[in-house]
């Protein structure tokens, strides 16, 4: 009788009992007549049938019919089972109980009808905890833990407060920046070379297709180590080969990792040094650490394969018999502390001026204050009584120990690239701040003076 934690990330579901990964599996479902493939086998068929190829479904995990006409019967809460009913099957001997890492877009009434699912399935769960807390098993002293991993649709980045215990701060599910998005813009970058080096396109037939498929992840852990990654791709008995650089799948990366680096550096408030705690996954991906200790700074901390379902088996704290399962959002750690030394790094080009339309103001050490009702003896950049959605001291700006800040102050919250920011933020030249409903714009520029300063 052995308690086993499984990791509920679609990108790699994935069973543990502590020390050896027992599963594996991608969150693909292939629907034929014959019945329901899932996994790795299912993925292998993705560009081969892609109208029967189904993923996302734990994410959408409901009771609603698949749009299929030829499969109105299922839903895709039947997805998951059958997946977690292999799963079970291959992970599991008699006896054995289960304790779920689940994502942290999954809401109240998704996690319900899991339980359901394997309570229909007769698999004994006796605990429910939150990822990222269940990945988390050690104290960042002088630092912010800020838990980074993808699923096949999604970022998810996990603020962790550390009062005692690893624990949910805030939560941020970043849509369209998931694994299945990188491999697109990777998949086209990698045809588009083959078309310029050898005249052939792999993405011409189903069959080749599926061949850079099922290859990417080959080469995406050469580019990880290597400057150039040799590819080679063979149709009707003929090898195709090309050559790309590493940093061209950096680069074609780019809008994906902007988006992450974006919401990442909202969740992290000024004076902060961030620990960036990378799961296994995000952290093969080619030039995404580089790229968030660049833009984001503080420390890089990258996990070793299945930590999550480890952390979760090594310190979970099952339910007592007849009583309801709960989220748990916070575990004791069971590891030495670290401590995370404050490094100054990853702010950008700090900005000297922001610009209101065509009027450009100065940021310095004399706090600039944005808002409605204007002040005597401060410095204000009026936004207009009219500002819908906008405080009459909303928010302010300074420059302070190298950086320069941004402090909210209002009940309506400011944005920073679009992304709400938790109280106060550092500001990077380039950087779009917007206030207000629907919302004034207002741009961090760099002024570089005539003499070159």
């Amino acid at each position: 009788m052995t308690l086993l934690a499984a990791h509920l990330n679609d990108a790699g579901i994935l069973v543990s009992d502590g020390d050896r990964i027992l599963y594996r599996e991608p969150g693909f479902a292939l629907l034929e007549n014959e019945g329901i493939t899932t996994g790795r086998t299912a993925w292998a068929s993705a560009s081969l049938k892609p109208r029967r190829i189904h993923h996302g479904y734990f994410a959408r995990l409901g009771t609603e019919p698949l749009s299929d006409p030829q499969f109105r019967h299922l839903t895709t809460a039947d997805l998951v089972s059958r997946q977690l009913e292999e799963m079970w099957q291959r992970a599991a001997k008699a006896g054995d109980r289960l304790a779920l890492a689940v994502p942290g877009y999954m809401g109240n009434e998704q996690l319900g009808l899991l339980l359901g699912i394997a309570l229909d399935l007769d698999i004994p769960v006796v605990a429910l905890v939150d990822a990222a807390v269940s990945a988390t098993r050690r104290q960042y002293a002088h630092g912010v833990p800020i838990h980074v991993d993808l699923s096949l649709h999604t970022a998810m980045l996990t603020r962790l407060s550390q009062e005692g215990q690893a624990q949910i701060e805030r939560n941020v599910v970043v849509d369209d920046c998931g694994m299945l998005d990188l491999y697109d813009l990777w998949l086209r970058t990698i045809a588009e070379t083959f078309v310029q080096q050898s005249r052939f396109d792999p993405l011409h037939t189903a069959e080749t297709e599926q061949a850079l498929q099922d290859s990417i992840l080959g080469w995406l852990a050469i580019a990880s180590t290597q400057d150039n990654v040799p590819m080679s791709v063979e149709y009707r008995g003929i090898a195709h080969e090309a050559e790309i650089a590493s940093v061209e799948l950096v680069a074609a990366a780019g809008p994906v990792y902007q988006t992450i680096v974006s919401n990442l550096r909202a969740l992290v408030r000024a004076g902060e040094t961030p620990a960036l705690q990378l799961s296994d996954r995000a952290a093969s991906m080619p030039g995404l650490a580089d790229t968030l200790k660049a833009r984001v700074g503080g420390e890089i901390y990258l996990l070793e394969p299945g930590a999550t379902a480890r952390g979760l088996a090594r310190r979970c704290v099952e339910s007592r018999p007849g009583t309801a399962v709960t989220l748990a959002r916070h575990l004791a750690w069971d590891q030495s502390p670290v401590e995370v030394m404050p490094v100054d790094d990853g702010q950008g080009e700090r900005p000297t001026h922001i610009l209101l339309e065509h009027h450009a103001v100065a940021v310095n050490g004399e706090a600039l204050v944005l808002g409605t009702h204007p002040v005597d003896g401060e410095r204000w950049l009026d936004l207009g009584l009219d500002a819908a959605g906008v405080s009459r001291r909303h928010c302010e700006i300074v420059t302070t120990d190298g950086q320069c800040v941004i402090t909210d102050r209002s009940r309506y919250g400011t944005f920073l690239n679009g992304h709400r920011i938790d109280g106060s933020a550092s500001l990077q030249a380039g950087d779009v701040i917007r206030v207000g409903t629907p919302g004034i714009e207002l741009r961090l520029i760099f002024v570089e003076r005539h003499d070159g300063a």
